[in-house]
């Protein structure tokens, strides 16, 4: 008897069942043209707003630091002040100690361990043309979907958590994978791990709404890394990081996409303005769109859908996610308005 291969949910996590028939290859039909790539479809750039609210921060970061130094000669000193000049040391000794940690716990990639994620590391590190592959970790996540990329002195590494290498069975997506791994290298290709460029962000973090404005444009830049490394990796990473590692094949990508759009709203665009990362609406929405840099500031504002190559062409208001036909629901409920 044939399997659905379309499940979201494994029997067993974890083990493969023999059972499940392979997807068909999507061929192109024969009236399929080839596309230049979008401009975010290419090699990996740099989110436009990155560089200036760097610089920005830069200069606020100094000033404030040149402040505390002015306060210390005029008034003496104090254990804030301390602190402040002792930043420099402290995010020192914190970036030694949060590596050693994964020296001493965490299961290091390596040919015969992890050896799927180890090819995707080493891969990534030659397309960006870093000098030694970055070292490799996988780290229990106790249940949450996370990675990470750091350094210290002279070296480089990756985290990964877990249960990315848990999505198991039939809905398993080692692309996702891929795409995380990539999108960490980036990190580290793009420079956001360095001591100093992590020294500044600490100071810059402290910053209400710019220090979240930077890390998200870092966010979208590491993600330019991310899609150029595995382009049908982007989908299957939003679908785990949204709704888990065994529900990541039911997302919908183009109705998860569309409600960027759809959701509008002061405190919409407040939690976003407030988060480290871009919203993964918002987030899915620049993946899907390689036309044109992630919504940083403001949610993105046309309907969309992909024509190939990252190039999108622009579709009619599509109806909103849950909206149902009247008088489809039981017992004459209506869809939620106002109260």
């Amino acid at each position: 008897m044939d399997v659905d291969t379309h499940g979201p949910i494994p029997s067993v996590p974890g083990v493969d069942d023999p059972r499940i028939i392979a997807p068909p290859v999507d061929v192109p039909g024969p009236g399929a043209v080839w596309r230049p790539p979008a401009l975010y479809a290419g090699a990996p750039r740099r989110h436009p707003w990155e560089l200036p609210v760097l610089a920005v921060g830069i200069l606020l970061a100094i000033a404030t630091y040149a402040i505390v130094v002015w306060l210390v000669i005029l008034t003496g000193i104090s254990q804030w002040y301390l602190f402040a000049l002792a930043l420099p040391l402290l995010v020192f000794g914190a970036r030694g100690l949060n590596y050693a940690r994964m020296r001493v716990s965490a299961v290091q990639l390596s040919p015969t361990q992890f050896p799927e994620g180890y090819r995707m590391l080493v891969e990534s590190a030659a397309r960006y043309g870093l000098e030694y592959v970055p070292d490799g970790y996988v780290m229990n996540g106790n249940g949450a979907i996370n990675a990470f990329a750091s350094g210290h002195g002279f070296r480089r590494y990756v985290v990964i958590y877990s249960d990315l290498f848990e999505v198991g069975g039939r809905a398993r997506s080692p692309e996702a994978l891929e795409f995380v791994i990539g999108h960490e290298v980036g990190h580290i290709a793009a420079g956001h791990v360095s001591y100093w460029r992590q020294l500044l962000s600490t100071v810059i973090m402290a910053i209400p709404f710019l220090g979240p404005l930077l890390s998200r444009a870092q966010e979208y830049t590491a993600d330019n890394y991310g899609y150029y490394t595995r382009p049908d990796g982007g989908h299957a990473a939003i679908g785990v990081m949204s709704s888990g590692k065994y529900l990541l094949s039911a997302l919908d990508f183009d109705q998860f996409a569309d409600r960027a759009t759809h959701d509008k709203g002061f405190f919409v665009t407040l939690a976003n303005a407030m988060s480290s990362h871009p919203v993964l609406t918002w987030r899915a929405a620049a993946l899907r769109d390689r036309t044109r840099a992630g919504a940083i500031l403001l949610r993105p504002r046309s309907f969309v859908r992909g024509s190939g190559s990252g190039n999108v062409t622009p579709v009619p208001t599509p109806p909103l996610p849950a909206q149902v036909v009247p008088g489809t629901l039981p017992n004459q409920l209506e869809q939620t308005s106002l109260y």
